[in-house]
């Protein structure tokens, strides 16, 4: 089934962007709409360094903060391998490779439609929707 952009609310679609801008890896949203979970999105992706990790978690922010979407919390530390911002109905999990493997949250809700994205083009900051897994 191929996941349509226009059905993935504008603050997630805005917050995917800005991690692809951060040149955030492996950008993948998993759906728990209808399952009984604290959110409707977990926007789960990878960066190469603690520096990275902050700069995709502060991209974000920044955009969400600018279309009116505020954060309510905020974890993780600067040096930490995993970063989480809580926007309600999106939350969002910046880890390094290593993090990423051991916590395995895609496994974890691998009840959540998954929804891949495809990486930015050069000069193109808009999200593609890749093929999306129930």
């Amino acid at each position: 089934m191929t996941a349509r952009k226009d059905s993935i609310p504008p603050h997630v679609r805005a917050a995917i962007s800005a991690a692809q801008d951060k040149m955030a890896e492996d950008v993948v949203l998993l759906d728990l709409a209808g399952l009984g979970a604290f959110t409707d999105y977990f926007l789960v992706c990878t960066g190469f360094s603690t520096p990275q990790l902050e700069a995709i978690c502060d991209e974000i922010e920044e955009r969400l903060k600018h279309s009116g979407t505020r954060r309510l919390h905020r974890e993780g530390k600067p040096g930490s391998d995993w970063m989480l911002l809580d926007f309600g109905s999106l939350i969002v999990h910046a880890f390094t490779e290593r993090a990423r493997h051991y916590y395995d949250l895609e496994r974890l809700w691998r009840a959540g439609r998954r929804v891949e994205f495809s990486e930015p083009r050069e000069g193109n900051s808009s999200t593609g929707a890749a093929e999306a897994e129930g």
